[in-house]
């Protein structure tokens, strides 16, 4: 199993995912207009027909704005939350639509994605871990606040893509009207990078080979700040850390 984002942020998100038998790609929300989804696809040797499905965290439009459009154009089903598809399902006429829940596991190929409910300021938002054999990629993004059931479910993942969205110091000296502050901060907003570190701290790390900080905000962190944040957990070496970026996501990393 590898996977690869195309871009992480405020600005648009997506994440694909693939079997190592490619039985399987599973795309990961995608918050980009079709030719440019299809152009980010291009730029890791993919191209959006060879999607087998896409999974929608949440209806906020830097996760689903270009969902509905590719999945018509090329037929891809489409797997998201009852509330989800509620809160988006003006735009979803014509979608092969699954409905998922928290817990209830999605067999695509030889991949697996288990879905958890994460708190976030959405209908019914969801993130996932995608599993191949004994392999686990553990994937968090778009919550205000670690819970026992998150913390559960990344337990002893290979590899792990995590919201390092914010530096609190930076958020709130920063030229964002206060009502927004409040709500990247609050308990259904977006992870800090010390929350990050946190969450990373309570979980089981015994199988952990890599961790990539995602969904970082262009004017509230930095890459330096994120991945010292999480370098505190993890230490030095023993963990492969990268940053994900808005314009260029990151090319392919193999779960081992």
């Amino acid at each position: 199993m590898k996977f690869a984002s195309l871009g992480s942020g405020s600005e648009g998100n997506a994440l694909v995912v693939a079997s190592s038998d490619i039985s399987a790609t599973v795309m990961v929300d995608c918050g980009f207009a079709i030719r440019e989804a299809e152009r980010r696809l291009r730029r890791v040797g993919l191209e959006a027909e060879a999607l087998s499905a896409i999974f929608v965290t949440h209806e906020h439009s830097d996760h689903v704005g270009g969902v509905f459009k590719l999945a018509r154009k090329y037929r891809i089903p489409v797997f998201l939350s009852q509330g989800t598809y509620e809160a988006a399902r003006g735009d979803a006429d014509g979608v092969e639509i699954h409905f998922c829940r928290d817990g209830a596991p999605i067999e695509i190929g030889s991949l697996r994605l288990v879905p958890y409910t994460v708190p976030h300021d959405a209908r019914e938002p969801l993130q996932c871990v995608l599993e191949e054999g004994n392999r686990r990629l553990g994937v968090l993004t778009d919550a205000g606040h670690a819970t026992p059931h998150m913390i559960a479910m990344l337990d002893a993942c290979d590899a792990l893509l995590l919201e390092t969205n914010h530096d609190p110091r930076m958020l709130m000296e920063s030229s964002y009207p206060y009502f927004l502050k409040q709500r990247i901060a609050g308990d259904h907003g977006h992870l800090s990078n010390q929350a990050s570190a946190d969450i990373l701290a309570a979980i089981d790390r015994s199988r952990l080979k890599t961790v990539v900080a995602a969904h970082l905000s262009r004017k509230n962190n930095t890459p330096e700040l994120a991945m010292a944040a999480v370098k505190s957990v993890i230490g030095e070496g023993s963990v492969a850390l990268s940053c994900a970026c808005q314009d260029a996501g990151f090319d392919w990393i193999e779960v081992r």
